[in-house]
């Protein structure tokens, strides 16, 4: 991502982070704490007395759960404004330490500093996934963990959606040009959109690979009956997964 992206980028993350913030729990949005934090949490295993850098933490809820769960954390993010928002949120008996810091270029820590790496809907974002593969292989422990997940790459694409007949209801989902990987934009509310990238399962699986990781255990998560009986829109996420975790090794 080339120096002015990258700048407007950093302006319209810090401009959205306020409203994310409010649209954030103890366990996330909704889709967070319903479908990706039980697996990236049951994924990451046992942390106690370990230390866990959270790559991309946002307004900080993973870091408190991984703190919560005793783990020393430390907790990056690439937007000025949502590591005041972590910050503020955070007491002063949590043990979180948060960074302004791009996923890209960490140089602010050693060689593996941590013995597991955790990063929740972020790795999308990279604009060089390669880069920021490496330097999180860099600052992990060996025999250590990464735990990340992304939007789902063979559905969630620039231009799928649902089509629906005249009366409104939707018949399928439909995903295009899966293969031509590109920037797009994604709008959250009335704020200016913010940048990810669409990238094949193969490109994901493949740079991983070459990084050198080991990949242990890919999760598409869904929801049990008993949660769509509790949130009744859930249904969808049966028809179709918005998300992909992956576990990997070090």
């Amino acid at each position: 991502m080339n120096e002015q992206l990258t700048n407007e980028s950093k302006r319209r993350w810090n401009e959205f982070a306020d409203d994310y913030a409010q649209m954030t729990k103890k366990y996330g949005d909704l889709h967070k704490e319903v479908l990706l934090t039980p697996n990236l949490l049951r994924l990451i295993g046992e942390i106690k007395g370990k230390t866990v850098l959270d790559a991309g933490c946002g307004e900080g809820y993973l870091s408190r759960l991984l703190a919560g769960n005793g783990a020393t954390v430390t907790a990056v993010d690439f937007s000025d404004r949502m590591i005041e928002l972590a910050a503020e949120r955070t007491t002063e008996g949590e043990s979180i330490q948060y960074e302004q810091a791009n996923l890209e270029n960490l140089s602010q820590f050693t060689d593996s500093q941590f013995d597991a790496v955790v990063s929740n809907m972020v790795i999308q974002d990279v604009s060089d996934l390669s880069m920021a593969l490496n330097e999180l292989y860099r600052v992990l422990k060996s025999e250590g963990h990464f735990v990340f997940s992304i939007l789902h790459p063979c559905f969630i694409t620039p231009e799928s959606r649902w089509e629906k007949d005249e009366q409104g209801e939707k018949l399928h989902w439909k995903i295009d040009d899966y293969f031509k990987e590109r920037q797009f934009e994604q709008r959250f509310g009335t704020n200016d959109p913010v940048f990810a990238f669409h990238r094949t399962v193969s490109t994901y699986i493949n740079t991983l690979i070459k990084t050198g990781f080991t990949v242990e255990e890919l999760v598409e998560p869904k929801p049990s009956r008993e949660q769509i009986e509790q949130y009744p829109s859930f249904e969808e996420d049966l028809r179709k997964p918005d998300f992909f975790v992956f576990k990997v090794k070090k």
